[in-house]
């Protein structure tokens, strides 16, 4: 028995009669294998009343050659052979090596690193000159806790050429004088402290009465000079470096230049500088004139020794900073200019000049030894330092305290 809209017909369009489904969109030619005739025109109709409209049918349909029900559309199969309704999980994927890859880069990489950092340092040490200087004697002051360098910046124009020489105004003196000395005390925890020691200060010297600080350096080299600092401050100095006015050109123009803030105009042909008050970067040249010139206060050297520490501070700083170290454009001309310039004790190596130039990049407290008077003695002008005050100010730095801020200058 056939359910009412069952087997319907379709009218196609243009009046040219009903079609059962399943039936092709096109007339067959009568008598054809297809069916045809008064038969066929009996067998759209059958199942209609007279006169009634062909309507689509509404019952079950077939997809694909199976039986289908429902009026949602029909969704084609998905490619892969399966079809949008399957909710069945894709087929897990073999893992990427990706991770495993990025591993491997990362360890070669890091290896290649510690290569070049362990060939690097015997790279270095091999470089550095050694200069005898510090050496025992009797009443050497006892060890004392942290690490005392003796920064000593000479007058040596070695290195330089005629021309370099009229260049940076250096002038024709030969051998070499101390122009710069400073006492440099790492803390075991803290701050730095960096002490200018004023190359006119009266001090005894073994062998030779009292004279001028850098007058020791003359007599007996830096092994005097060192044993007069040591006596003079009861501390013991661990580390010596010295530096000539070519290394320290080198030294500034390999690190890029430094930024100093200059407190005045200052124009001084003899060390070949006309700069202007304000912040500014400065090549080697122009900092060796900085740091050198005599035409600026009431005292000239206290200023230059200001300077002198001002100027050190920012190339050490500079020196030590990621940017300059992890950069080979940076650090192999700073590393071959400093191995060049400078000279240090034999008991110093590279590691002690990173830890100098990482120590350095803390904030030091900068600092002068307490003057009492500025005499003349014998002619010669010099400077007597407060004893007490400095006193105070060593002791401070040999038992690793604190300098109290009543013995500090600016």
């Amino acid at each position: 028995m056939r359910r009412p809209g069952e087997n319907a017909r379709y009218a196609p369009p243009g009046g040219e009669g009903e079609y059962s489904a399943g039936q092709p969109a096109h007339r067959l030619p009568r008598g054809s294998g297809g069916g045809g005739g008064e038969d066929d025109e009996a067998t759209r109709l059958e199942g209609f009343p007279a006169g009634a409209a062909a309507e689509p049918s509404k019952g079950r349909s077939r997809v694909y050659g199976k039986p289908r029900s429902g009026q949602s559309p029909v969704r084609p199969l998905a490619s892969g052979g399966r079809s949008g309704d399957d909710d069945r999980p894709p087929r897990e994927r073999r893992p990427r090596r990706t991770g495993r890859i990025v591993l491997r880069v990362v360890v070669i990489l890091l290896a290649l690193l510690l290569v070049l950092v362990v060939a690097g340092y015997f790279w270095i040490n091999s470089r550095i000159s050694t200069i005898e200087s510090l050496t025992d004697y009797d009443g050497r002051p006892a060890a004392t806790p942290g690490e005392d360098w003796l920064l000593v910046g000479s007058d040596s124009r070695a290195g330089l050429s005629a021309a370099q020489r009229k260049k940076l105004a250096t002038g024709r003196a030969v051998g070499k004088r101390t122009d710069t000395m400073m006492l440099l005390h790492i803390p075991e925890s803290g701050r730095p402290t960096l002490v200018s020691l004023p190359r006119d200060s009266y001090v005894p010297i073994d062998g030779h009465g009292s004279d001028k600080l850098n007058a020791a350096y003359a007599y007996g080299g830096p092994k005097l000079l060192a044993k007069t600092v040591e006596k003079v401050t009861d501390i013991r100095i661990d580390h010596y470096m010295e530096i000539g006015f070519s290394g320290f050109v080198g030294i500034v123009d390999a690190v890029g230049g430094v930024n100093i803030c200059v407190k005045q105009n200052i124009k001084d042909h003899k060390a070949g500088i006309n700069l202007k008050k304000g912040c500014q970067d400065m090549d080697g040249g122009t900092a060796l004139g900085y740091v050198r010139t005599r035409a600026t206060g009431a005292l000239p050297d206290f200023d230059r020794t200001q300077r002198q520490r001002q100027f050190f501070s920012a190339v050490v700083k500079k020196a030590a900073a990621p940017g300059v170290l992890i950069n080979p454009f940076r650090s192999i001309p700073l590393a071959t200019s400093a191995t060049d310039s400078v000279a240090v004790d034999p008991g110093t190596g590279a590691f002690d000049l990173l830890s100098l130039g990482l120590a350095m990049g803390g904030d030091p407290i900068a600092t002068a030894v307490p003057v009492g008077s500025l005499p003349t003695i014998n002619g010669a002008s010099v400077v007597k330092w407060n004893t007490e005050k400095a006193l105070r100010l060593f002791n401070a730095l040999a038992e690793d305290k604190p300098v109290p801020k009543d013995v500090l200058a600016n």
